[in-house]
């Protein structure tokens, strides 16, 4: 399916058209301005994810923030992103892709300058907070502009696949563009930059993108996104309180039952509701429900990639904030490079086999840096077992996106999108929660080098473990073809702009 043609009246906007018919295909400027919008949106809220990773340091000496602190400035973020992404998600389908990404970004954008000139501890989490709100409305808008957008066939899946290059580059390029920004300027920036970035996006999509929306009821479940969000964080917030109160311990034992409470709340809200924020028939599809079950397992472990590879370098190898960005590009490089020849391999191999390939290339990459120590060599200790890591992450990120997102339903591409991206996002959530309590476990409270290199490398081989079984589970439960949206264009269809 794609968005109405320039010049047509879509609805929302007084034609009372549906978006299934407004399918005439765009030109190519269109087609490449939602491209880049979606592109530059995603970028945006997935470096955030990471960008902060380098700078915890500095922003643990200016703030005093705790060991916990720090891992809920990251934390605040991943789990509210997530948490609201399936409305952000539905909001794109009922309201319009347009108006929901503009908010997304302008929310975000705000979001990202109150951050950035937090005094206290409180005021940063708190603008983490609401920054990953307006990314859980923006996210999923980036993938359904793609999908809704651009003709199913080879322009999908290379427009699919640049887009998950580039949020890939977003996650990767993250320490870098801290790293500069830190040792330039201050930690502050790896929030401020996003300001004029954020109000260059949002001026220009305001002008190139056109407005989609399906004709249906304007119902939003909003108990069901509260309630999915608290149980995930409780959970979260009672693993990462294990680590200093133990598993048994009223403190953590607490928040994960009440949090396994709310997510059971969630589901009995979802079966009883006439317009659920997740109908439950959709896990009938076996697409979605092993995709989103694999990119889950996925994001438990490669999500945290990043946020130990950042503390590895500083804190055991010494390296400055710059160093240790600059010291990630390479990951940068090949993670976009495996996104990139994802479709190529995609046409040969399917989508099952790709990304079960890559699970299993960046599970022997984990593998590999879980023998990191204290006197580790850049190229074997980090560059290595990087770049195995992130080819792997790069190469089973466009299918599993592809599987995911894959309907023959057009009206469900939003919420399709952001089951995808809270299965992802929530999975590393969770993950960095798990795997720091693993880490944490390993050091026994120590700090020197030894230790913490042995704290890191724990966490990294808890990661390979969760990666194997992922691939085992792709390869038993990932289709072998997928069901998608019939095309039904009003006219015969003008040949698909070619995208690079």
């Amino acid at each position: 399916m794609t968005a109405p043609s320039p010049g047509r009246k879509t609805t929302g906007e007084g034609a009372g058209e549906n978006d299934t018919l407004a399918r005439m295909p765009l030109s190519a400027p269109r087609l490449w301005a939602v491209v880049l919008a979606a592109c530059a949106g995603q970028f945006l809220v997935v470096l955030d994810v990471s960008v902060v990773n380098v700078a915890l340091p500095s922003m643990r000496d200016t703030l005093a923030l705790s060991e916990t602190g720090l891992q809920w400035v990251v934390n605040a973020y991943t789990l509210t992103f997530s948490g609201l992404m399936l409305l952000g998600g539905r909001a794109a389908d009922l309201f319009g892709r347009k108006k929901v990404f503009l908010a997304g970004l302008a929310l975000f954008t705000a979001a990202s300058l109150a951050g950035g000139l937090a005094q206290e501890p409180w005021h940063l989490l708190a603008a983490r907070g609401i920054q990953g709100m307006g990314a859980a409305i923006l996210a999923p808008a980036t993938l359904t502009l793609l999908t809704t957008s651009v003709p199913e066939g080879p322009a999908r899946t290379k427009a699919i696949a640049t887009w998950s290059a580039v949020g890939a580059g977003g996650g990767a390029a993250g320490g870098l563009v801290g790293g500069v920004l830190t040792d330039a300027l201050s930690w502050r920036w790896v929030l401020l930059i996003n300001v004029p970035i954020g109000a260059l996006v949002v001026a220009a999509a305001a002008v190139w993108l056109t407005e989609s929306r399906e004709e249906t009821v304007r119902r939003l479940d909003v108990p069901g996104a509260l309630l999915v969000t608290l149980g995930l964080g409780a959970v979260a917030y009672g693993i990462v309180r294990t680590d200093s109160a133990g598993w048994a311990a009223p403190s953590a034992l607490g928040p994960l039952v009440a949090g396994l409470v709310l997510l059971g709340l969630f589901v009995l809200a979802e079966a009883r509701s006439p317009e659920p924020l997740v109908p439950l028939r959709l896990f009938r599809n076996r697409a979605v429900s092993a995709a989103n079950a694999a990119i889950f397992i996925n994001g438990l472990a490669m999500f945290a990639m990043w946020y130990f590879l950042s503390l590895y370098t500083q804190n055991v190898l010494g390296y400055t904030p710059l160093q240790a960005g600059f010291a990630l590009v390479p990951h940068s490089l090949t993670i976009v490079l495996g996104s990139k020849v994802a479709p190529l391999l995609m046409a040969r191999m399917g989508e099952r086999y790709l990304a079960v390939v890559g699970a299993a290339m960046a599970g022997l990459g984990y593998l590999w840096q879980g023998t990191m120590d204290a006197q580790g060599e850049y190229v074997t200790a980090i560059l290595g077992p990087g770049v195995v890591m992130a080819l792997g992450a790069g190469l089973a990120a466009t299918p599993l996106a592809t599987i995911a997102t894959a309907t023959e339903k057009p009206g469900e591409a939003g919420l399709l999108s952001g089951l995808f991206g809270t299965g992802r996002t929530m999975g590393g959530a969770l993950g960095l929660a798990v795997l720091s309590t693993a880490a944490a476990a390993r050091t026994g409270g120590r700090h020197d080098a030894a230790s913490l290199a042995a704290g890191y490398g724990m966490a990294f081989s808890v990661g390979a473990v969760l990666l194997g079984a992922c691939t085992l589970f792709m390869l038993a439960a990932l289709p072998r073809t997928l069901k998608r949206a019939p095309v039904v264009p009003e006219r015969e269809p003008a040949p698909a702009p070619e995208l690079p």
